[in-house]
Formats: structure tokens, sequence, C-alpha cells
């Protein structure tokens, strides 16, 4: 008799790997019958085939040799374990094999998954796949149909001795040398069609010139096809002249042709401007900087239409200024995977601070532009002890890695979890030169050829060691270095990346993994290996792995025991038991609010910075994995007296003892993060104009966001002219601008303000910030009254702003449920202060991601107005929003609440309070609902 049956899918809420990986661990032997193993799906069951065998369970696992692609090193590996017994089965023309099946025997029962999943990354993780999983007794009639086909395979199948897989291997190579072209992909130019990413970045320039801008500013991951973004945005733009402006001339020969490749069939003409081409008479050019800046003269400043500037952080440079100062395109595009190695100055400002897209490392890796990576976090060797050491202490940390015992563990790991590809390419990040340089000698030494680059030795030098890495005939499989690998630097076959530092900034850190996930023929996925020891920062690398910019300590210990299941694709990350509690431990005793934790994030970022201090809140807009700035805002309620504080600067001191500036800084930081962009739009136009009117503010609006109502933008307005300011609000807050009949102007304390060139330059940096990340979070995209985007954070008073509501704003708070008209806001917190009330304890709790229960106050019958608008809210015409937050404080902070949609009352009983049962418009995403009810 049957017990149990269940459907396995990938999905964000559960895929195939995770029940494997529970199952062998919790299993007494197993026996696998799949056609297809290749190395990428191994490497993802490695530690739990490890501990089987440490436990002594014993294994069968039967795959194919059908359509040759099943790889020999899966196979290699596999039979690595002593407790499997591996076997082959042998297909020719007439019989093929295309079994997907996972047996697992308990003590009383066996469970079974048979479905359409091979032992491959994807099939395991991302892609769509049924597996029907049967939980029944041995003696059931389904199980011994099953084991009785299983044994029939097994003894029909070929043992993969050292030998046959030698043989397996030879073969798959001669098919690989005689049909190299057999997995070509035959393309039509005319039907190759923007990603997602590129959609996007075209839909925004579109908007964007048709608004009169200027200029633009895209970045993006390298290798997530900038340049392909390029040509179809000049496709559908069609200017008569292009000029494409790079710093190296193989990139400009790939650019043209990628050009070509998307306006086949055209009347444009394609020419070069190069060291060795000067086809000037074109009608698009590519061309280097370095011979552009000798050319340019023999074009009119406004001979091209559309200038695109690749690597567009050299833009600051005098050799690109230069280029920049002479020319007056229509427009000009540029594109950069890193803004923050701008060489002087700001890359935001030459482009006007507009960006039309940014797609950062987990964006890439959502809309799988580069490859993904399976990330091992293993406990360092226990004899190092780095917890008594300052994190920037590198001399001493230096000293106490240089333990052979440790090279020898790092080879042990990087064995045991191999690598994708043939032949390893490897990249080791350590804590300082000499460091380097021991692990490249003691490498050398074991037999592993390897080699040293530092920040000392030539450009030249370190292009050759490169081209010795990516040569699959040369011996080099490492290189060992600090910092100059960061960015910047292309490697696209790396395949290894070791991390033997303690990480210290979470920007590093996605610099450096980065280095190996751009796309490349020889492999499919980069393995991260990384070296966790005891040293008192070590949650930073989750912080990294994270990928939100915006964290809270719950939602990164929730990261952590998910296993970052937040992470899209077939990205693979686990840290093993050891290191997962150490930092687990860490970031309980930290406090992410604290002046001592807010000073170290700082100093760190300052380092980053070239050692300069960072001044703007758009600095941290550069770098991947920054630190949130607003942390720093919140603690000193502007970002500029964080820094004086700080850096006990005398000049911002002097500043911010004018109480104008202090005051206008406090009153615009307050607004920080804004949830609604009019506000910052109009005061934006106001820094250079005396007035704006409904019309033009809607103008400006509207290039930021595809719609916006009359009534919002009025309310804007009138909330810059504090019509909603209680009265202890409008005593202590500046007053910035002044409505009258319609149009907002400046008052003569903004314009005092805004005419000293000094504070214009930090309360510019305010309202840019929160243009650029409220663009970064809600997009173009109108959200409608209230203005309201699914699992954002908001604070209570925010629905008032949101919702236009046209009364003392902070009177928006105290209370489970406000309400504006129709509009009811209901603010839940699931756990409830100690000292609360057992009377206000409400039950409000998940039923399951799409169910909610809720109890109104205490005092709310069936039959009043309010209980009758809650339990027939549908019918009345009343939505229902919900905001839920976990805890009200953190490390003595106010939580925000997480906006999770509008529900529906669908079942009620009792009353003062009434229990109400609420259907959610949309299923919790797994990974916020996990936030919400794992005990972490």
């Amino acid at each position: 008799m049957i017990a149990e049956k269940n459907l396995i899918v990938n999905s964000d809420k559960e895929n195939l790997l995770a029940e494997l990986d529970k199952s062998l661990n919790e299993c007494v032997s197993f026996y696998f019958s799949v056609a297809f193993v290749n190395f990428s799906g191994i490497q993802l069951l490695l530690d739990s085939l490890k501990a089987a065998e440490e436990r002594g369970v014993k294994g069968k696992i039967i795959t194919s040799t059908y359509l040759n692609f099943t790889d020999a090193k899966a196979l290699e590996r596999l039979a690595a374990f002593r407790n499997i017994e591996l076997k082959v089965f042998i297909t020719d023309k007439e019989m093929g094999f295309h079994t997907k099946a996972y047996i697992f025997e308990y003590d009383d029962y066996f469970k079974i998954i048979i479905g359409s999943s091979n032992i491959t990354q994807s099939a395991l993780k991302s892609n769509v796949e049924w597996n029907v999983q049967v939980i029944a007794k041995e003696e059931a009639q389904f199980v011994r149909k099953v084991m009785y086909e299983y044994q029939n395979l097994w003894a029909h199948a070929t043992t993969a001795t050292t030998a046959f897989i030698r043989h397996y291997e030879d073969f798959l190579k001669s098919l690989k040398r005689d049909r190299p072209a057999v997995y070509a992909i035959y393309e039509n130019n005319e039907y190759i069609l923007p990603n997602r990413m590129q959609r996007e970045a075209i839909e925004n320039l579109t908007r964007l010139r048709n608004y009169g801008a200027k200029r633009a500013l895209v970045i993006a991951a390298t290798g997530t096809g900038k340049t392909y973004m390029a040509a179809f945005h000049v496709k559908n733009d069609r200017p008569r002249r292009l000029l494409f402006v790079v710093h190296r001339e193989e990139i400009v020969r790939k650019a043209k042709e990628t050009f070509q490749k998307l306006l086949p069939n055209t009347h444009y003409t394609f020419g070069l401007l190069t060291g060795t081409s000067k086809e000037v008479e074109a009608d698009y050019i590519f061309a280097t900087v370095q011979t552009l800046s000798q050319w340019m003269h023999h074009f009119q400043p406004d001979h091209f239409d559309y200038i695109v500037l690749d690597e567009a952080h050299h833009a600051t440079s005098p050799s690109y200024q230069k280029v920049l100062d002479y020319f007056t395109p229509a427009f000009m595009l540029g594109m950069t995977a890193t803004p923050e190695r701008c060489d002087h100055g700001n890359v935001f400002e030459v482009f006007d601070h507009n960006i039309a897209l940014e797609v950062r490392l987990h964006d890439a890796l959502a809309e799988d532009l580069i490859i993904p990576f399976h990330y091992f976090g293993i406990t360092d060797v226990d004899t190092i002890d780095l917890s008594t050491i300052e994190i920037d202490n590198i001399a001493e940390i230096t000293k106490r890695l240089k333990v052979n015992e440790r090279v020898d563990f790092i080879i042990e790991k990087m064995r045991f979890y191999g690598h994708d590809g043939d032949k390893r390419k490897c990249l080791g990040f350590c804590a300082s030169i000499e460091h380097a340089l021991y692990m490249a000698e003691q490498f050398n030494a074991r037999g592993l050829p390897s080699l040293c680059l530092s920040g000392g030795h030539s450009v030249k030098e370190r292009n050759e060691a490169i081209v010795r890495l990516e040569n699959e005939e040369d011996p080099l499989q490492f290189i060992f270095t600090v910092d100059i690998f960061n960015e910047g630097v292309d490697i696209p076959s790396v395949n290894l990346v070791l991390m033997l530092r303690p990480t210290n900034s979470p920007v590093v850190f996605i610099q450096q993994l980065g280095r190996g996930l751009r796309r490349h023929e020889t492999k499919t996925f980069l393995t991260v290996l990384d070296f966790i020891g005891n040293h008192n920062k070590a949650f930073l690398v989750a912080m990294a792995l994270n990928g939100n910019r915006y964290y809270d300590k719950k939602s990164l210990k929730v990261a952590i025991v998910t296993k970052f299941a937040n992470v899209p694709g077939c990205t693979h990350i686990v840290m093993d038991r050891i290191a997962q509690e150490r930092i687990l431990e860490q970031i309980d005793a930290e406090n992410f609010h604290s002046m001592k934790y807010l000073r170290e994030a700082y100093t760190e970022f300052k380092k980053l910075n070239g050692g300069h201090t960072p001044y703007y809140l758009v600095d941290y807009l550069k770098y991947d994995g920054a630190p949130d700035p607003l942390s720093f805002v919140s603690r000193e309620k502007s970002y500029l007296h964080f820094v004086a504080k700080v850096e006990k600067e005398e000049q911002l001191k002097r500043y911010l003892s004018d109480v104008r500036l202090e005051g206008a800084l406090k009153e615009l930081s307050s607004m920080l993060p804004i949830k609604r962009i009019h506000e910052f739009v109009i005061a934006h136009y106001l820094l250079s104009h005396e007035q704006i009117s409904l019309q033009v503010a809607q103008q400006e609006i509207e290039k930021y966001v595809k719609h916006s109502d009359h009534d919002t933008i009025v309310h804007a307005m009138e909330c810059l002219n504090q019509n909603y300011y209680d009265s202890g609000q409008k005593k202590v807050k500046p007053k910035l601008f002044s409505l009258q009949s319609g149009v907002l102007r400046k008052t003569p304390l903004f314009k005092e303000l805004v005419e000293n060139p000094i504070y214009s330059t930090y309360i510019e940096d305010i309202i840019q910030y929160g243009m650029f990340r409220y663009e970064k979070i809600f997009k173009e995209k109108p959200y409608g009254i209230p203005h309201l985007k699914r699992y954002e954070q908001y604070q209570m008073a925010d629905a008032a702003l949101l919702s236009n509501y046209r009364k003392t704003h902070s009177s928006f708070r105290g209370s489970g449920l406000l309400t504006n008209g129709k509009e009811y806001f209901l603010y839940i917190d699931l756990h409830k202060e100690e000292h609360v009330k057992e009377s206000l304890q409400y039950k409000d709790t998940f039923l399951d991601e799409r169910h909610f229960q809720w109890q109104s106050v205490n005092n709310t019958t069936q039959q009043s107005e309010r209980g009758q608008n809650i339990i027939h809210n549908e019918a009345r015409g009343v939505h229902l929003h919900l905001f839920i937050r976990k805890y009200s404080k953190l490390d003595g902070k106010t939580e925000p609440f997480i906006y999770i949609g509008k529900g529906n009352t669908i079942a009620y009983e009792g009353e003062k309070p009434i229990t109400v049962t609420l259907e959610l418009e949309y299923e919790v995403p797994t990974s916020l609902y996990n936030e919400f009810i794992l005990p972490v």
C-alpha cells in the first residue's frame, strides 16, 4: 500500500537538490538510475555523498552513455567514493537509456523519486522539471516492481572501472576534436532579440530621450551584453552618424562586428578609426580614444548624432574629457561595469545623473546573463587563530596564514570539490603580497604550477600571465594575487576562485567573485572555495552573498539558514556547520546600529574610495555591496553630520554651524528613502529654476515614471509646502518651498542655500541619491493611489503620504488599523513585545503563504461600520492593505513594516476583537515568508 505521494518541482519554494540532500543524510542505502550525469550536478551533491560515506551508507548508481552527454569527470568523481558502486549502461542506435530514478531505503520504508531530472545543476535546481515522490513499505507492489527493474538494469550495465572511464574520456575527446561545431546554433541576424535587461535599458533610454535628456549611463556587470544593448537602441533610434569610443583596439573591432550583425542590409557604412585604420568617411565610426583625440578636429563638433562611450568610468580622464569637450552630439550613451573605477571626479555627473539601467551581480544572475557559481564556505584549519587580530592588521594576519598545514588543507578541499572544464584556471585572493608569494611557492613545491602577481608587476607581465592561464596547453593553473584583479580585468575562462583571506569588505568580495562569472565555452559554472576563519568579521561574507543592499539582522540570519535560497538560478551557496554557526553567533552579537559598527563600515568603505573621504551619498551607488549610507543618516540625521562626526573635520563643522544648511540637510534627509519620486523631482528642478507649475512638474516627473495623476502632483506640492506638518514640526523644520496659486516657488532661505556653490552640492547630493535609489527599486512603474509596491519597506506615516491623505501625516501612527477613506491600512507585529498586556497580544499569524489570520482592535464589533467594512470589504469596495513586521524593534531601533499587498476577508468569527481570515491577492514569496516564520 502506498503511504504518501508528492510532486517535486524546481521553484523558489523547493527543488530536487534539497530533497536529494535531505534523503542522502537520512537513508540507510540508496540506488540511482539516471541517463545523464555531469560534474555541474555531482559537485552540488558532494557534501551529502561524503556525509553518507562517513556514515557507512552504501549506494549504487547507474548512468549511461546515451547521446554521450554524461561526462567522464563526473564518473571519475563518483568512482572515488568508497561507498558507491558505479555502473554505466552502454547504449547503441537501437536502444536508448532515459531513466531518472532516485531510490532511498530506510529502516522500514522506501522513498522513490521518478521523474524528469538528470544529475545536472540545471535539472537539480532551476529547469522546469516534474519528479514524483512515492513513500511506501518494502512489501508494496510498486516498490517491488521498481527494485526488480533496477536490479535488471544493474545486471546489464558495465562496471565503471578506471580503464573504462579513461577509454570513455578519450572517446569524448575524439568526438570534440572531430566535430567541434556539433553544438553550434544557427542564428538569423534579423531575428536576434534583446534580452530582458537590454529591453529595459532601451525603454528607459527612449523615455529619457523623449523628455530631452542629452546623456545617460548604463551600469551592467561584465558579460551582460552592453554592446548588444547599445546596438539595439541605435537600431531603434537610427542616428545618421554614430561614434563608438573605447580605449582598446580589440574591443573596437568586436563592437563594429556586433553593430554590423544587428544592422544588416542598411545603407549605413561602418569604419574603424584606430592606429592602423582611418576610415573616417564611414557613417558609423568605431574609434579608440587615443586615435580619436588626435583626429577629432577632422570632424565638426556636431558631426555625430549619437556617441557611445564604452568603459565610461574613464570619462573623467583627460583623454576622454578632451573628446567630450569637443563633440556636441544629440545624445551620448555611457556604458560601464565598474562606475567605481572613475579616474577622477564623478562619472554620474558626466552623464547628467541619468541612469538608464543598473544591473549588478544578483540582477545578472537572475537574468542568466552570467554563469552561476557554486560557493562552498569551509571552516579554516583550527590551528589558525584570527579572533584576537584587528581585520586591518595585515602583517599579523599574513604571519598566521603562512602555515603548511593550511596549504595542504586548501589543496585537499580543492581536489575534493574540483572545477568545471578540463584545465584548472584559478585565481587565489590573498591577504598580502607576502602571502601571495608564499602560496605560489608552496603550490609549486607540491607540483601545482603557480605564480604571484601584484601591483608591482608591469601591465605586460600581467597580460602574459593571463594569456598563459587561459591557454589550455600551458601548464600554469594558479595566479595568486591581492587586489589587482578585483575589477576591470577580463579573464573569461577562470573556473576556480580561492578566497584565502579574511573578508573585510562585501564590495571587495563581490569584485573578486565577479572575476570568474564571465561566460566562456570551457565552463558552465564557477567553483568558489572560501576558507572562513574565526576572525570577528566573518559575517561580512554573508552580507556579500545575500545580495540585498538593504538588510537587517533577521533577514541575514534567514538567508544563512536557508542556504541563501533567495539567490536565483543554479547558483549554489552552502557553508559547513561550524562556519554557519560561527557567523550566526557573530550576527547575534553585532549591533548594526551602533556607532562602533557604523564607524567601521564607513572606514572600510573609505579605503575602497582610495582613502578619500566619501562626502556624498551618491558615492555609495558606485559599488556593488557598499554599505547602506542611510544607516549613517539615521544615526546623525544627515549624512554630512555623520561624516563630520567621524572625520572630526573642522571645515565640515563650520558648514554645519550654519543653522540654515543644517536644517535643510536634516529636512531633506528625513524624507529618505523616498517612496514617491514626485517631491524630489520637483525639488531637483527648483535647484536651477525659481518656480515650477503643475504642468512643468508633470513633464519633469514623467521623465522618471510612465504616468503621474494630477492629484498626486498637487499633493506632492502641498507636502513640500508643509501643509501636512503638525504645529510642532512647523516650529522646528525650515520652510524651503512655498505654494501659491498652483505654483511652487523657492523660499528666500532655499534660494540663499542653493546660490552657495558648496551648500548646493550637499543639498543636490541628497536629492540625487533619493532619486537614484527610488529608480533602482521602483523603476518607472506607476503604482496608482495608494502608491505602494509589494514587499517594500514602509513606516506607518508613509501610507498617509502615498494615499494623498489631506490631514496631518504624523497622526498616522499608534494603531494597528489606520484609514483614509476606503483604504484600510493594517499594521501587524508578528511578535509582540514582552511588556505588552495580554489583552493586546493579538493572534496575528500566517496560515500559509496565501492566507493570514488577523484580529481587529479589541473594541471592534461585527455590527459597527468599521467591523462591517472589514468583514465585507470586497462587497463594500474597501481595500485592506497588509503591512507586517516580525519585531517592532531590533537592537533598539524601530523596524519598518513590509507591505505584502491587499487581502480580502474570506472568514470571520467573534468580536471585540473580530478574528478574520484574509486571502492575499498574491502569494508571499518563499524567501520573505521564511523571514516571517522561521524562528531565527
